[in-house]
């Protein structure tokens, strides 16, 4: 049972990491808006994600590196961090096209590398039971923060340049939220600078890499889906195309309220049924939803909704058990590095998934576009079951797998 320090700390940290992310769609949710005001096309959309997740990476191996999740302490990391992507994502008001507009996206990813791994570092320290569910909560929070602008988009004909500046103001309100959090009980002293530290255990470490491996899987199909699902639920209703609230209100209720569920519910099941266990029935759900989007593309609304629901409940579910896995197999001194270079190849990874949905709609369309998506977690299940073999498998979730 949690005590009421515990709830405190993940209560703030959640917030901050909803606050914080609210950022990293912000440019996605207004395509719309940019399509007319700067004749942006299919792929120029695809590349104002792309660049976050550029900017991310660059800011994960940056942090993983330099050990940063690790030697400095979680609040204050993620309260610049934070700060920062706020007062970048600002900077999209003074574009006028993608000259402005790509770098000003990548800025926001790399600060955004300051928040996810430092959270997840710094709920660890007050959970060693309970760390799936806690972890959870925060990835959860992510994600609803990354529906967020989807959802301001959504309240009504909002002018694209506020829905910036709203998102912006949360990213630095985040700082607010995080900044009295100490590191919990858990924690240990600072460890020296070792570049290599992060390389070494994910090269040396079966384990890590197998549970790498998975997340890989997990991250192929992650981001697209949350790229594209609008533009998917748009063609799909192209006989009667949706009002601009419509699709922002069910592309935030599958991203954010259907994800906080999913990755809530996966942690209270994955503390008592083991990691290995929910991250493959996690991805195995959404592979058979992503199986399933051309059948729902044509059938009547209700079902597209639900399926859509389905997917983005089981699409993040498996994600913090990944993050857990690690801050329980990596050596504890670095754990965070671990975590932020496992984060860096798993958002490498998304920049080509995104960029392959629009090349499929070119060639097959929206109803087929998001098949090849499967691939991931299907992949990604059979490392999860591997690793579920090895005897290290024991100290996941208080031994249970």
């Amino acid at each position: 049972m949690a005590t009421v320090e515990q709830r405190r700390a993940l209560l703030r940290v959640a917030l901050a990491a909803v606050l914080a992310n609210a950022s990293w769609f912000s440019a996605t949710a207004v395509v719309p808006a940019l399509e007319d005001d700067w004749q942006l096309t299919s792929a120029g959309a695809a590349w104002l994600v792309i660049m976050v997740q550029i900017g991310f990476v660059a800011g994960s191996v940056g942090a993983a590196l330099l050990n940063l999740p690790d030697r400095i302490e979680a609040r204050w990391l993620i309260a610049a961090s934070a700060v920062a992507a706020g007062l970048t994502n600002l900077g999209l008001l003074l574009a006028s096209g993608l000259a402005v507009a790509l770098p000003v996206r990548f800025l926001v990813g790399v600060a955004l590398a300051g928040v996810y791994a430092p959270a997840v570092r710094l709920v660890a320290t007050h959970f060693e039971r309970g760390r799936g569910v806690a972890t959870g909560v925060v990835v959860g929070a992510l994600t609803l923060g990354s529906g967020t602008p989807h959802l301001v988009r959504g309240l009504g004909n909002v002018p694209w340049p506020a829905t910036i500046v709203v998102t912006s103001v949360l990213a630095v309100l985040a700082a607010v939220s995080v900044r009295t959090v100490r590191t919990g009980p858990a924690a240990i002293a600072s460890p020296p600078l070792d570049v290599g530290a992060a390389v070494r255990a994910l090269v040396r470490h079966r384990p890590l890499r197998l549970a790498t491996l998975g997340y890989l899987g997990h991250m192929w199909e992650l981001y697209a889906l949350w790229s594209w699902l609008a533009a998917f639920f748009v063609a799909a209703r192209a006989t009667h195309r949706p009002a601009l609230a419509e699709t922002g209100t069910v592309t935030f209720l599958a991203i954010g309220v259907a994800g906080l569920l999913g990755a809530v519910a996966a942690g209270r099941l994955a503390d008592r049924l083991g990691r290995t266990a929910i991250t493959s029935g996690a991805m195995l759900i959404s592979a058979a939803c992503c199986v399933a989007s051309p059948l729902a593309f044509d059938a009547a609304r209700p079902v597209l909704v639900t399926v859509l629901l389905i997917w983005g409940a089981s699409v993040i579910a498996d994600s913090a058990q990944f993050s857990a896995a690690v801050t329980e197999l990596a050596e504890p001194r670095y754990a965070g590095s671990v975590l932020a270079l496992q984060l860096a190849l798993g958002f490498a990874l998304t920049i080509v998934s995104i960029r392959l949905v629009p090349i499929a709609v070119d060639v097959v369309g929206w109803q087929y576009a998001l098949l090849p998506l499967a691939a991931g977690p299907l992949l990604g299940t059979v490392a999860m079951l591997r690793l579920r073999r090895l005897p290290a498998s024991l100290s996941l979730a208080n031994g249970r797998r």
